[in-house]
């Protein structure tokens, strides 16, 4: 399948994946911004750019659109792309507003074609490992999951957007681990959390929350909590993950940590691993540092091709992105009034 990029700030990750990847065939990368197509056509030697967004949705060749421009403008560029018959990758989060959900829905039906919400660290080696223990029954029955992304981000003061009123942690940093919520939990019915703008983030010239707690309960009964913090200085990585998910089973527990590339599990049997994917290192990271997803990226463009070409949907879908931003939403709200919020009250508010 041929790809258009759109958005090549983080969409340098994707030019690497569709470079590296046999499932796609690069075609245009696009971005308003000219002297940053110029700088990745000499990064990657691919010449092939435009600054015109219409040239990949009028190219009768591209068959995917990946999209990976601000937040704001998600909604309208995945319903171009819709509207154009293109099959559509939108980096997390989906969309900045709910209002744009029904009409999304609408194009989607109408065009026919898949959409995949890019929550990338699904397609992490350890939170893989641990999705395929998890499905074998090597935990026995979930009782409960617990996430936390916590990252001294305060370089990213120095990138003006994340000054902007419109740039928010809660939806930029910690959609990761309520995704892992998500994920296994679904049927998330009510939230409840608290949260502040650090000291840090208050003299860096943030405007929204950079540490945050979150309490779900979903409609069986079961519980799962998320903690974010942003602005704040974290622990040695012998010590404590940047980002964890950790599943309590019936029969066992399991621990997927990023960006660590390690997995735990204590199985039904009783025995304990530690099992590590340094392997895969270069796979998953190949620029400065960890800072980029290239890897999962790579994972999660292979997955959705195979899911259009055996005609299945692929997860996150577009539906249920839209839940996951209603639920974000249920959690900006409960910070804004300190109290408990249900998911349907937000759905219905737009009438979902």
């Amino acid at each position: 399948m041929k790809i258009g990029i759109l958005g090549l700030g983080e969409g340098r990750s994707t030019i690497s994946a569709a470079l590296a990847s046999p499932l796609v065939e690069l075609k245009t990368i696009c971005d308003i911004n000219r002297d940053l197509c110029l700088h990745r056509a000499r990064e990657f030697g691919f010449e092939h750019f435009t600054t015109d967004y219409n040239d990949l949705l009028t190219d009768p060749e591209i068959d995917l659109i990946a999209i990976y421009t601000p937040d704001f403008l998600h909604a309208e560029h995945v319903k171009q792309a819709l509207m154009h018959g293109k099959h559509v990758i939108c980096t997390k989060p989906f969309i900045d507003d709910l209002k744009y959900a029904k009409d999304l829905i609408d194009a989607q039906q109408k065009s026919g074609k898949h959409v995949f919400v890019g929550q990338s660290s699904r397609f992490f080696e350890p939170m893989k490992r641990q999705r395929s223990d998890y499905e074998q029954g090597l935990i026995g029955e979930l009782i409960t999951v617990e996430s936390h992304y916590n990252a001294d981000h305060r370089w990213f003061l120095g990138k003006g957007w994340s000054l902007d009123k419109r740039f928010k942690w809660l939806y930029g940093g910690l959609s990761h681990p309520v995704d892992f919520i998500r994920w296994y939990l679904p049927n998330v019915e009510e939230v409840m959390g608290y949260g502040m703008l650090s000291p840090n983030g208050r003299a860096g010239g943030l405007k929204n929350h950079d540490t945050m707690h979150f309490i779900f309960k979903a409609e069986d009964g079961r519980s799962a909590r998320v903690s974010g913090t942003y602005s704040s200085p974290v622990q040695p990585g012998v010590r404590d993950s940047e980002m964890s998910c950790i599943l309590r089973g019936a029969e066992g527990c399991s621990q997927g940590d990023y960006p660590l590339l390690r997995y735990a599990i204590t199985d039904r049997t009783g025995e304990e691993k530690m099992i590590t994917f340094t392997a895969r290192e270069n796979h998953y990271f190949r620029f400065e540092g960890h800072s980029h997803h290239a890897g999962e990226y790579q994972n999660y463009l292979e997955y959705f091709v195979a899911c259009i070409q055996n005609g299945e949907i692929a997860y996150p879908d577009l539906k249920e992105g839209i839940g996951t931003i209603a639920l974000l939403k249920a959690m900006e709200r409960s910070l804004e009034t300190g109290k408990p919020v249900r998911i349907r009250e937000i759905l219905n508010e737009y009438d979902l």
